[in-house]
Parts: structure tokens; C-alpha cells; sequence
């Protein structure tokens, strides 16, 4: 299995769009897929959940919130697979071509609400490191992932929030990889390499306490994946080169397929449980490069 967190601590870069989009055409191709919605906008939840079926099936006892919840009351890793989803629709769409499935925890609006939660858990908002719950509480979504339950999954995708606070941190301790979506814009690439650091500070952190123990961590960046990326007859706007040469000048690497802006297909993507990679009568252009993506990723995370 490799777990991988989708973040950027920019929001509207896409992030769920090429989470879903992933996800989705990977288990259309025969995977196991697993999506994890860390984010309290729950957005990668609504693109294969509707609202009104959330708040009426799901959202009092099988989020992310509860799990969450159950953590806490524990102190450290609590059973998630009694908070799996099977969307229906999406996973009709996979049946009809592979034996792959796509499953979901979902996420819950006020997940915000956990990180104060863990704040106090830890003694405050800075994670202290003498904290005796600091190990557990940070390797409670790794732990629960260890779990018989969760073996036959291949690929796991953590949707994260733009921000760097507990609930992104267990996601990042779950993970082996950081894939970080972004516009080709001043703001989206600006806080990359801030990112960066964070990652690095927290691997610091949580390695030294966990000195002489077999859980460290090392999660790799595999890359920045450029969306909404506006084209003319010759290639990207120009305007936009230089935001898309940003990755070499601070050494991070970068997808070589970016994803164009068509607000027609992704704002109607989802209504319906259907990523836009699997849409019927999609754009043939932006299906191509999302599973073109898909292709990359998946090179990307094999041995």
C-alpha cells in the first residue's frame, strides 16, 4: 500500500479535483483505491456523496469527525474501517471495466473542531514535543491504516486541508509521498517552499522522539501538479511559464502533465458521483490529460 497526502497550503488550486480524478481512474484500471477527506470543506466527500444523503446517513456517525473522536477518547489509534464508504455510482461506472473499487472515508464540516481538540490533548497549539500522547496522537491515521482491514488497498489518497495543523499532521505521518497541487500563479506556488519546510520540521520533530523506534518517517515530495493551466495554439500562456518553471528553481520536481482550466467539466463533475475522468461526453482533451496524470502518478510510486 502507499498512502499519499494531496495538499497545498494555497486553497482553489485544485487539490480535490486531482485527488477525486486520481483516485477514480486508478480503480477504473483495476486498483484498490482508498480516499481519506481530511478537509473540513468536505468537498472531496460531495464529489461521490450527495449532501442530503451525508446528513442523513452520514454525518452524525461515519465521518472522519468521529473517528477523530474516538482517537482522542483512546489516546492514540481507534478502528477506521467502520467509517468506509462504497459510493454507489462511481463504483458502478468501475465494475462495468475492472475488478478495481474506489472506497471513502468521508470528511465532516466541522472537522475544524478536532484540531482544537487535539491542541488541548497535547497541551497547546504548538504540538508539544514532551507531550506524552505526542506519538500516538501523530501516528493514529498510520496505525489505523496497519490494520488487517485496510491490506488489500494499493493506493490511498488523503485529501488534506490548506492548512499545517494536527488533523494535516497525522496525514502526513500516515504517508510515504506529499503531492502537492497548484495553480500557475504568484499566490499558489508562493507557499511551496514554505510547505517544504513545515514537512521537514515535522519529520525532525516527530523522528526525534521517536528515537530508537522502527516507526520514523520519511514522506517524499513527488511532485507539483499544475492545474487550471489556460492554453493558446502554442502551449501555456505565457504569463505563465515562469510559474510553471517554479518547482526547478527551489528543486522540487513537477508532473510533466498539467491540467487545463475547463470550468464546464469540473463544475459539473461530482453532481452525479462521477469524477470528470469518468464522465460520459467529457471534454475528450482534459480526460485525456487526467488519465495521463494518472499514468504519471502511478510511475511515480512504483519501486
Amino acid at each position: 500500500m502507499t498512502v499519499v497526502s494531496v495538499i497545498n497550503y494555497k486553497g482553489g488550486v485544485g487539490k480535490t479535483t486531482v485527488t477525486a480524478n486520481i483516485g477514480a481512474e486508478l480503480a477504473y484500471r483495476g486498483h484498490r483505491v482508498l480516499l481519506i477527506d481530511l478537509d473540513p470543506q468536505a468537498s472531496l466527500t460531495f464529489s461521490f456523496v450527495e449532501p442530503t444523503m451525508w446528513e442523513r446517513e452520514l454525518a452524525d456517525e461515519r465521518t472522519i469527525l468521529q473517528w477523530f473522536g474516538d482517537v482522542l477518547d483512546r489516546g492514540g489509534a481507534a478502528p477506521l474501517d467502520r467509517y468506509l464508504l462504497t459510493p454507489p455510482t462511481v463504483n458502478e461506472v468501475i465494475g462495468q471495466h475492472s475488478e478495481g473499487r474506489l472506497d471513502l472515508v468521508p470528511s465532516h464540516l466541522m472537522l475544524t473542531d478536532a484540531d482544537l481538540d487535539f491542541a488541548a490533548s497535547l497541551g497547546g497549539s504548538r504540538f508539544q514535543h514532551g507531550s506524552p500522547r505526542f506519538l500516538s496522537l501523530h501516528r493514529a491515521l498510520a496505525e489505523a491504516l496497519a490494520a488487517p482491514a485496510f491490506t488489500d488497498y494499493q493506493v490511498v489518497l488523503v485529501d488534506c486541508p490548506p492548512n499545517f495543523t494536527m488533523v494535516t499532521r497525522t496525514g502526513v505521518v500516515a504517508s510515504d509521498h506529499i503531492l502537492i497541487p497548484a495553480r500557475p500563479d504568484y499566490l499558489s506556488t508562493l507557499g511551496i517552499d514554505y510547505l517544504r519546510k513545515k514537512v521537514s520540521e515535522l519529520v525532525t520533530d516527530y523522528n526525534r522522539v521517536a528515537a530508537g523506534r522502527a516507526d520514523q518517517i520519511s514522506p517524499e515530495i513527488l511532485g507539483i501538479v499544475f492545474t487550471m493551466v489556460q492554453y493558446t495554439g502554442h502551449g501555456p500562456l505565457l504569463a505563465l511559464r515562469n510559474f510553471i518553471g517554479h518547482p526547478a528553481t527551489i528543486e522540487i520536481p513537477r508532473f510533466q502533465q498539467m491540467i487545463r482550466d475547463n470550468k464546464t467539466v469540473f463544475a459539473s463533475a461530482g453532481e452525479h458521483g462521477l469524477p470528470a475522468v469518468l464522465m460520459p461526453d467529457a471534454n475528450v482533451n482534459v480526460q485525456y490529460e487526467l488519465q495521463q496524470l494518472a499514468s504519471e502518478f502511478l510511475a511515480k510510486i512504483r519501486p
